[in-house]
């Protein structure tokens, strides 16, 4: 073989390497299935139910929810524009947070809009306050945190980058540094989830040029992103886990440095993620939208040009199979909680497939059991129990005992029969 012929030859075999990550061979069956559940949401048209996520990951997938899709991206405009543009001094925790504006940003982009005009530009610079209040909150020595997370930090930057609109580089490098100097943060290392945001930020910057001066930052931070999400792989195929697997194949499959090693993870990730797939293990509808697209080999990325043309498949509602008359069951639970002082042990009795959320609002009812939520985008999370409120940098953490966090909410996990759960109070 010449010399040319060996050029193209590995010319070739980089290309297969960079495309290994895409997943391209899935049961529609499956994908259908996927995106019907996301249909209900869409009839939940509450300021606090609307989900961004939801609208980004079905215009970036292969299936479309005709009118009710339309219907909800106009519903998401008349709520985030009256809460953001409002001159009242109307309850801040009603108004989207950061993150959300971030998502809301992504959205309109997924329906090849740029923000402009007065209301634009005034989303724009909320956002960018939104940064710049961050940037301070880390401060100039990096010895601080953000307010809200690097993920949200890293999200916020992404949308700004897809609509063209620059960041200042003391912004991007709050991030940079971050990525630079991970083993110095109080919790020792990024979760994979947010690695795979502040990638896919970087990736988008990179291909933007939108900051020119910290392009070689840019490159040499995105390889160590991609690196340390490889070397975060379990021994089953996921990156980190299941739930932070989605994000983490929509950075690896735009790379621009394909291996042999990335395309070995990526084998073994899309394998174990198509299991999941089989086994159901996606229910929540911000998983779910960040699965959709990787399953029609699309990342956020692609948000900076989309495809508003490609046809996509309309979603019918999910037909309802008669079951076997089931005797209905219950379980028996028992709730832990040693956060507190005397600390908490019951014993709690719900229907078969009941969620977590359900045994708690249970012992709530039956015992000196308290708890309170907040919503979010992924679902509701615990704020206090029994009283206590979880603290600045703390959060309510739910482990199956003895010692195993649960990889899902209080409205998605379905605890099993003689299972004790506790909620314990943790710093990170």
């Amino acid at each position: 073989m010449g010399c040319l012929g060996a050029l193209l030859f590995l010319l070739g075999g980089l290309g297969a390497l960079a495309r290994i990550c895409e997943i391209t061979e899935v049961d529609s069956t499956l994908v259908e299935r996927l995106g019907q559940h996301l249909l209900p949401w869409m009839d939940r048209l509450s300021p606090e139910q609307l989900n961004p996520s939801i609208y980004v990951g079905l215009r970036l997938s292969s299936l479309q929810a005709g009118a009710k899709e339309a219907h909800y991206l106009h519903s998401l405009k008349l709520s985030y524009q009256q809460s953001l543009l409002s001159n009242d001094n109307s309850d801040s925790e009603a108004k989207p947070s950061m993150g959300q504006l971030a998502l809301y940003l992504l959205a309109l982009r997924a329906n090849c809009e740029f923000v402009g005009g007065r209301k634009g530009d005034r989303l724009v610079s909320q956002l960018k306050r939104f940064l710049e209040d961050e940037k301070g909150a880390i401060g100039h020595n990096h010895q601080g945190h953000p307010h809200t997370s690097y993920y949200q930090y890293s999200l916020g930057i992404l949308a700004l980058c897809v609509h063209q609109k620059r960041v200042h580089d003391s912004v991007l490098g709050k991030l940079l540094y971050a990525v630079e100097h991970e083993q110095h943060l109080q919790q020792g290392h990024f979760p994979v989830d947010t690695l795979a945001m502040a990638g896919l930020a970087f990736s988008c910057l990179k291909l933007s040029n939108l900051n020119p001066n910290q392009r070689n930052r840019i490159t040499v931070a995105l390889g160590r992103v991609q690196e340390k999400i490889l070397k975060a792989q379990t021994p089953e195929g996921h990156f980190g886990n299941v739930y932070s697997t989605p994000l983490a194949l929509q950075l690896l499959m735009a790379s621009l440095r394909p291996t042999v090693e990335l395309g070995t993870a990526c084998l073994k990730a899309k394998a174990a993620l198509l299991a999941s797939l089989q086994h159901k293990a996606f229910q929540n509808p911000l998983m779910i939208s960040q699965m959709l697209p990787i399953l029609n080999q699309k990342s956020y990325v692609d948000l900076i040009s989309p495809d508003c043309e490609a046809p996509r498949v309309l979603l019918e509602p999910a037909t309802e199979t008669p079951s076997q008359t089931q005797v209905p069951g219950f379980i028996h639970v028992t709730l832990k909680v040693s956060s507190i002082s005397p600390s908490y042990r019951h014993s709690v009795s719900v229907p078969v497939s009941s969620s977590l959320e359900d045994v708690l609002k249970k012992a709530q009812e039956h015992s000196r059991f308290r708890y309170g939520t907040q919503a979010s985008l992924s679902g509701p999370y615990l704020t206090s129990v029994m009283g206590k409120k979880a603290g600045e940098r703390e959060f309510w953490q739910l482990l199956r005992a003895p010692d195993t966090p649960l990889l899902q909410g209080i409205a998605d996990y379905r605890p099993r029969d003689g299972e004790a759960i506790e909620l314990r109070l943790v710093g990170w």
